[in-house]
């Protein structure tokens, strides 16, 4: 190979492709014949790769390319996502490397306990339009240490067995006497695995209950288990809740901002306020200002408070708790913006023109004093000139009428912007004061939510070009644009709806809205909205920058909300270093971290949605457990080769129909058409089809619903050739499945009743 004069990322791409033995930095410049200045781009375009998630880095200045999996690897399982499915990466000489791989069965004796968090196994691997999976071949090495939560149950013999609360999880464990502890029947419990002896890996699986967690008849139950599960940190070190009672502040100047009218909005229940906001009208534009909670005058780096903070990575919210990242003390107390109370608080003034775009912004460490916490629904009320409360009427003149025309001034150019539109529904589930669900409602998405929504977006845009401005690490918020495999399986699914996505364009948030604005109101609009969801990268944290592709913007970083998350806390650190505001800035040490920073807490980012997930499924679980019978309407919200998936429309709850309980016709599951289609007769249930439903089991401990589907298949389906034949690429990813035999149903007329007892 000539000298390259200059370097390009297709080029790097092209030549680990041709020569993947060769994955050290230094071998790949001396392969390539790059030497000189030209190694410093080099090293940028390996870091810009890895970032996008092309590939992989499998040593400290090793790397390979993300799909070059072999179709027989050695598998090592890591987590649980957040969708309850078990990933992995492939292991190469004793390191993670590559893709995430979902574990998608066994291909050996069903009787084989299927591997967890921590177990290794020689896999078949292949890839899916939704991405790579593996089969299990052979299990290599059971972690020495795994752990489950479940539900304790006593043996008239002794000892016990212990149902696990993981859904994937089939095998109950068995407790001996001696391994009970102090569990009674109905316990909630955590028990330790013990490693499977010789001849004993086709028995049952034991173990040992190590700690109770809770009654299994307690409503609260529901995020415990998930607290347990995901381990995540609840009770916070007695030195730690010492030193969040005795936290005093950084001494450092201060700008006096308790004059300016600044206010918070949040939900009506919020505990802790760590963002408030001001604007008034200039004569070119507005001047906004956002005052963000100073938690890192009160959490220095290295102490007992920081070291739990970053374990933790960020708080938890379930329905009926949260698990904050710090005491209660800070984050509601000494850090929380009080409406009226003296507060210190890192600052930004922003100057916007009339059209919203920024022309300047200066970070300012102050203090401030709240003039009223208002909540979004308050807020709104006052805007719209409904029910307004004492207290917003006395601030709808001076603060609010200014902050919505700030707003619509940022609303203009972030139509402009075009980023990502999908509005996805969401629900709120509300308790009693014993921790029931009394009812599932639907969460308003107020005019006041993108208020505070888009300042928090300048703020955080402001934070990341500040830094970077002055070539410090930044910790990024980043989202890659949607591979070139999830685009495929997207432009493959919208031919199936007769619309168009032109291939080979790079991908561009405007292309994506111009679809959903053409699904409209339609049929196919929730549908399409999903599938554009699925399309998607998940955000993380990195210290390179490649961009957020969903927001549509080119520098963004997280800086308005450190009581709840510890990046956040990272880029205050950074600032008041790089602006010079304090003795508490980000320290050399913590800088070098950064991309070990960036990992930790996208995995705990993770962990707590994946928590968050299960509690809400057990809740709705829990809430619909006396309704089996009922008639509901739902939505199939997802296919594969062993059912349907149908979310249901009242309350949000997703459900499962196993493909035995179909009826008896041979079921193909057609993955380009995003459909199950019976082989012979070409009927078929697509994705997205509105279907009735009954509710035939529950299961609140794993947070499960069996459903039977009402709703007769369409005649044919409507997206494969008529006749039901496939061929060529569809023909190529379909799976079958036989269905066994299920009840006969009452009728088989599509139905429109909300909710039907059938008791």
């Amino acid at each position: 190979m000539e000298f390259m004069n200059t370097l390009s990322a297709d080029a790097v791409l092209t030549f680990l492709k041709d020569n993947p033995e060769i994955t050290n930095k230094r071998d790949i410049a001396r392969a390539m014949n790059v030497s000189g200045p030209m190694r410093a781009e080099l090293r940028a375009i390996l870091k810009a790769l890895e970032a996008r998630g092309q590939i992989e880095r499998i040593g400290k200045r090793s790397w390979t390319l993300n799909d070059s999996l072999p179709p027989t690897s050695l598998v090592e399982f890591e987590r649980i996502d957040e969708m309850g499915d078990l990933v992995g990466r492939a292991v190469r000489q004793g390191t993670l490397y590559g893709p995430n791989i979902v574990y998608s069965g066994s291909l050996v004796d069903k009787k084989t306990a299927a591997p967890g968090p921590g177990d290794r196994g020689l896999c078949k691997i292949g890839q899916t339009s939704t991405g790579w999976q593996a089969r299990l071949i052979r299990a290599i090495k059971r972690t020495e240490v795994r752990t489950l939560t479940g539900l304790y149950t006593s043996l008239k013999r002794g000892g016990g067995r212990v149902t696990s609360a993981n859904r994937k999880d089939r095998d109950e464990i068995l407790i001996g006497g001696q391994d009970c502890g102090a569990a009674k029947e109905g316990d909630l419990v955590k028990v330790l695995l013990k490693a499977s002896g010789p001849g004993r890996s086709m028995g049952p699986v034991h173990g040992e209950v190590i700690e109770v967690i809770g009654r299994g008849d307690d409503p609260k139950a529901a995020s415990l288990l998930a607290i347990h599960a995901h381990n995540i940190p609840l009770d916070f070190p007695d030195e730690v809740i010492a030193a969040a009672k005795n936290a005093t502040p950084a001494s450092v100047i201060r700008t006096d901002l308790t004059q300016i009218p600044l206010i918070t909005i949040d939900p009506a229940d919020a505990r802790d306020h760590d963002d408030a906001i001001f604007a008034e009208p200039t004569e070119k534009g507005w001047r906004i200002l956002i005052a963000i909670a100073d938690v890192a005058a009160y959490v220095t780096e290295g102490s007992a408070l920081d070291r739990e903070a970053q374990k933790r990575g960020n708080s938890t919210y379930f329905p009926d708790r949260v698990v904050p990242m710090l005491p209660e003390d800070l984050s509601a107390g000494a850090c929380s913006l009080k409406e009226k109370e003296d507060r210190n608080c890192l600052a930004v003034e922003i100057f916007i023109d009339k059209t919203g775009h920024k022309t300047s912004h200066e970070f300012i460490r102050g203090q401030m004093r709240s003039a009223a916490g208002l909540s979004y629904q308050e807020a709104q009320s006052a805007i719209d000139g409904e029910q307004v409360s004492e207290r917003a009427g006395a601030l709808l003149e001076p603060v609010l009428k200014p902050l919505w025309g700030a707003y619509h001034a940022l609303s203009s150019a972030r139509d402009k912007r075009a980023p990502l539109n999908l509005d996805l529904p969401e629900r709120r589930i509300e308790l009693d004061a014993d921790g029931r669900v009394t009812r599932i409602a639907p969460r308003a998405r107020l005019e006041a939510h993108r208020l505070v929504e888009e300042m928090m977006i300048l703020a955080n845009v402001c934070a990341a070009e500040t830094l970077e401005k002055h070539r410090l690490d930044v910790l990024y918020r980043i989202h890659d644009q949607p591979s070139e495999a999830k685009l495929a399986a997207f432009a493959d699914f919208l031919r199936t709806l007769n619309l168009k996505w032109a291939r080979g364009d790079r991908p561009q948030t405007h292309r994506f809205n111009h679809v959903l604005a053409e699904a409209g109101a339609g049929d196919h609009k929730d549908v399409i909205t999903q599938m554009v969801l699925r399309t998607q990268a998940q955000a993380v944290y990195a210290p390179d920058n490649i961009g957020h592709f969903g927001l549509n913007l080119i520098k963004y970083a997280h800086f308005t909300s450190p009581i709840r998350r510890y990046s956040d806390l990272i880029v205050h650190r950074a600032l008041i270093r790089a602006l010079e505001l304090g003795p508490d800035g980000l320290s050399t040490e913590q800088a070098a971290r950064m991309e070990e920073l960036a990992t930790h807490l996208s995995t705990t980012e993770r962990r707590s949605m994946a928590a968050e997930r299960e509690a809400t499924d057990r809740y709705l679980a829990h809430y619909l457990s006396d309704k089996v019978g009922t008639e509901f309407d739902g939505r199939i919200s997802g296919l594969n080769k062993a059912g349907l998936f149908i979310q249901l429309q009242e309350t949000g709850a997703d459900g499962f129909v196993p493909m035995r309980r179909l009826g008896s016709e041979y079921w193909v599951y057609e993955e380009s058409a995003h459909a199950l289609i019976a082989r012979g007769s070409g009927k078929a249930y697509e994705m997205g089809m509105e279907v009735t439903v009954r509710l035939v089991e529950v299961t609140p401990l794993q947070g499960g619903l069996i459903l039977d589907v009402l709703t007769p298949p369409l005649a044919k389906s409507r997206r494969v050739p008529a006749t039901g034949n496939r061929t060529g690429h569809a023909k190529a990813k379909s799976k079958t499945m036989e269905a066994g035999s299920a009840p006969k149903r009452a009728s088989q007329r599509p139905r429109k009743a909300k909710i039907r007892n059938r008791k």
